[in-house]
């Protein structure tokens, strides 16, 4: 067990997975690593509110927990790299369905908040609906922060692979006008409701949007109790 981590004195499980991956800034860490090995200055970028001190602490951590690993490359830039171990990798899914939770109860991103090409594309693994893709072969290019940022998304008889850029010849390029991909995702817009009012704009067959709206959502969170609960 890492040193520096505090300990909860309880013989679980869940305590302890959250004396490894619980504190703060650990998570975001593996998240980042999921899409495949990143320098330390790589991680700086998609992490930048991160201080220097914090995020070689949690590297430190959680290699010696054996999440993450070190590694050489042999390129001729050799450098170290960070990378899931085949236990942190047993991570992924967990992730992704702590991801889809939290998303329902994401409100629309403040000025200060970014989004990286990373979270972008772990939004849409955290977004996919398997059962509704079965039989589907789409292609998907989307275009966010005016084109600033491209990711592509394949979809493959019920399985997706999503990746950073654009495609040769995708079946529908999708340009969203700010939060308005977010609303269709969460069913608060319709796909064909975004794409008449102009706040979705896409290349290609509209009803590839409509089938887009489908495979990937955010279900509502359940109603907030209000007042004192009788049973």
């Amino acid at each position: 067990m890492p040193t520096s981590t505090r300990t909860y004195g309880q013989f679980c499980g869940l305590a302890r997975a959250l004396e490894i991956v619980g504190e703060r800034w650990s998570m975001l860490v593996v998240r980042d690593l999921m899409l495949g090995p990143k320098r330390f200055t790589d991680l700086q970028q998609t992490l930048p509110r991160i201080p220097v001190s914090i995020l070689t602490s949690r590297l430190n951590e959680l290699e010696e927990a054996g999440v993450v690993r070190r590694r050489v490359l042999s390129q001729l830039d050799a450098g170290v790299v960070y990378e899931l171990t085949e236990y942190g990798a047993e991570l992924d899914q967990i992730v992704l369905d702590l991801g889809l939770w939290g998303s329902r109860s994401l409100n629309y991103p403040q000025p200060d908040q970014i989004i990286t090409v990373d979270i972008a594309i772990l939004s849409l693994y955290t977004t996919f609906k398997e059962e509704a893709a079965a039989g589907v072969h789409v292609n998907y290019e989307l275009h966010h922060l005016d084109g600033e940022m491209i990711v592509h998304a394949l979809v493959d008889d019920g399985s997706l692979k999503v990746s950073t850029g654009a495609l040769p010849a995708p079946d529908l390029v999708i340009h969203p006008q700010g939060p308005a991909l977010f609303d269709v995702l969460r069913g608060k817009l319709s796909a064909q409701d975004a794409l008449s009012s102009g706040k979705v704009r896409v290349e290609g067959d509209p009803a590839h949007f409509e089938l887009f709206a489908r495979l990937f959502q955010i279900p509502p969170a359940p109603e907030r109790p209000t007042g004192l609960t009788m049973r």
